[in-house]
C-alpha cells in the first residue's frame, strides 16, 4: 500500500506534557470533535490526524483544520491520501467489478488508509495509543479496530462506543456536550452521518434510517433530474492491464481521474443509489450512496474485459471477485487471502488493454464503444449474422452438447 505523506501540520500552545499522547483519526464531523473533549477530560493530550482522501474541497479541508484548533487539539495534521486510496483500492476493486452483495460500491474504504496515516503519526510521537470515532453498531469500527490489529500492538480508544453503554441517543448526546462546552455543530450534521472521500458519498440517518424517501437535503454531489445537462456527456477511457490511465486522450494520475470523472458524471445525477445492505455485525444498514466516478470506471472497464476475457474467465472471475469484495467490506484489508486474489485479479488483467468510450444523458452511463487489439473476435463469423461453419456441423455440435439432457428425456418419457 501506498505511503501517505504528511504536506501540513499544525501545532497549538498545549503541549503533551503530563498527559499521554493518543492520535484520533479526525474528520471534523459530529462523532470525531465530540471525542476530542471527551478524551482531553480523561487525562490524553489529543493528536489528530486528517486524512484527505479526496473528497473535501479547499474551504472544508480549512475547516477541518480550524475544528481541530478551535477544539485545543496538541497537534493537527492533513494527509494527503488520494495516491494510496487509487493503488490501494480503486485499481483492484475496478479488476474486481463488483459492489458488496451485488450494488454497494465500497465507498468507505478509505478507513484503511486513515488508519494507515493515524499510525504513522503515532510512530513519530512514540505512542502506542489510537483512537476513532466510530459507534458499537455500524462497519466501521470493525474495520478500523482489525486494521490496528493487524499492523501492530496497540491499545484502541472508542468514545462513542463508551457513552453507548450509557445513552441510547448517543447524536443527541454528542451534540450537546459540544454545545455545553461552547463548540457549536452545522446544521446539516445534526440530521445525518455524512461520510465523503474520493470515492463518493454516503448518507444515513433520519428518514433513511427509517426506511422512508430520503429528503433532498439527503444530497450530495450528484445533481437532480431537473438540473441535468440537455446535451449528452462522451468521455473516452484508455486501459492498461486493466487500469485506467486516460481521459479523453489525457494521460494524469489515477486519483486526478477519478476526482474528474466524479465532477462529470454528477452533473448529470449517475451513480446515485440507496442501498439496504448486511452489515458486518448482523444489522441492516441503509443508505444513500453516490459513486459517480466509480460508476463511470466499472462500466467502461466491464465493457473492455467482457470483450477481451475468455468465456471461462469470465464465468470464473466473479466467484473471485465477490470474496475479495467482502473482505474488503468486513475488515479483512490485510487477510493474505486478499493478497492471494488480488495475484488472481491481476494476473487475469494482462490482456484488457484498449478504450472505451462512455454516454450519460442523465442517471445511467453506457459504453457505446470499444476498442482493443485484443478482442476475442473470430475472423469468419459474427454472432447471429454468419458463420463460417455448416449446417452439418451446427447440428452435430447441438446433438453432442445437448446429449445428457436430450438423453434423460427420451428415457424418462
Amino acid at each position: 500500500m501506498t505511503t501517505l505523506s504528511a504536506p501540513s501540520n499544525h501545532e497549538s500552545p498545549i503541549t503533551t506534557h503530563g498527559s499521554k499522547a493518543i492520535v484520533l483519526a479526525f474528520s471534523g464531523g459530529l462523532d470525531t470533535s465530540f471525542c476530542v473533549p471527551y478524551l482531553q477530560e480523561r487525562g490524553w493530550a489529543v493528536h489528530t490526524v486528517f486524512a484527505d482522501t479526496g473528497g473535501v474541497d479547499a474551504d472544508e479541508r480549512a475547516f477541518i483544520e480550524q475544528r481541530a484548533a478551535e477544539l485545543g487539539v496538541a497537534s493537527h495534521q492533513t494527509i494527503d491520501g488520494g495516491p494510496a486510496i487509487w493503488s490501494g483500492f480503486v485499481k483492484p476493486f475496478v479488476w474486481a467489478g463488483q459492489g458488496y452483495q451485488g450494488q454497494y460500491p465500497l465507498l468507505v474504504s478509505d478507513r484503511y488508509l486513515i488508519v494507515e496515516a493515524a499510525l504513522k503519526r503515532a510512530a513519530e510521537l512514540s505512542t502506542r495509543s489510537i483512537a476513532h470515532g466510530c459507534t458499537g453498531m455500524g462497519n466501521d469500527q470493525v474495520r478500523f479496530d482489525l486494521t490496528v490489529k493487524a499492523l501492530g500492538d496497540y491499545e484502541i480508544v472508542a468514545p462513542i462506543r463508551e457513552i453507548q453503554k450509557e445513552h441510547t441517543q448517543t447524536r443527541a448526546y454528542e451534540q450537546k456536550y459540544l454545545e455545553e462546552r461552547g463548540f457549536g455543530v452545522r446544521a446539516k450534521q445534526q440530521a445525518y452521518t455524512i461520510n465523503e472521500n474520493l470515492l463518493g458519498v454516503t448518507l444515513s440517518g433520519g428518514e433513511i434510517d427509517r426506511w422512508e424517501a430520503p429528503d433532498e437535503g439527503a444530497r450530495g454531489w450528484c445533481k437532480p433530474r431537473s438540473e441535468w445537462p440537455a446535451d449528452a456527456l462522451l468521455v473516452t477511457l484508455r486501459f492498461e492491464n486493466g487500469e485506467a490511465v486516460a481521459l479523453d486522450g489525457e494521460t494524469m494520475p489515477g486519483h486526478v481521474m477519478l476526482a474528474r470523472l466524479n465532477q462529470l458524471f454528477a452533473a448529470y445525477g449517475v451513480g446515485r443509489g440507496m442501498y439496504t445492505g448486511d452489515t458486518t455485525i448482523g444489522l441492516k444498514g441503509r443508505i444513500v450512496y453516490e459513486a459517480p466516478g466509480l460508476a463511470a470506471l466499472l462500466t467502461a472497464h466491464r465493457a473492455l474485459e467482457e470483450a477481451v476475457l475468455s468465456k471461462q474467465q469470465n464465468r470464473f472471475k466473479p466467484s473471485v471477485a465477490r470474496q475479495w469484495v467482502e473482505l474488503v467490506y468486513e475488515g479483512f484489508f490485510h487477510d493474505p487471502l486478499k493478497a492471494d486474489l488480488e495475484a488472481f485479479l491481476a494476473s487475469s488483467q494482462r490482456m484488457v488493454n484498449g478504450e472505451v468510450v462512455l454516454e450519460t444523458r442523465g442517471g445511467v452511463v453506457d459504453a457505446v464503444t470499444v476498442r482493443s487489439p485484443h478482442i476475442l473476435q473470430a475472423s469468419g463469423a459474427t454472432y447471429a449474422q454468419s458463420a463460417d461453419w455448416g449446417v452439418a456441423e451446427a447440428e452435430g455440435f447441438i446433438r453432442l452438447y445437448g446429449m445428457s439432457s436430450s438423453l434423460w428425456a427420451e428415457v424418462n418419457r
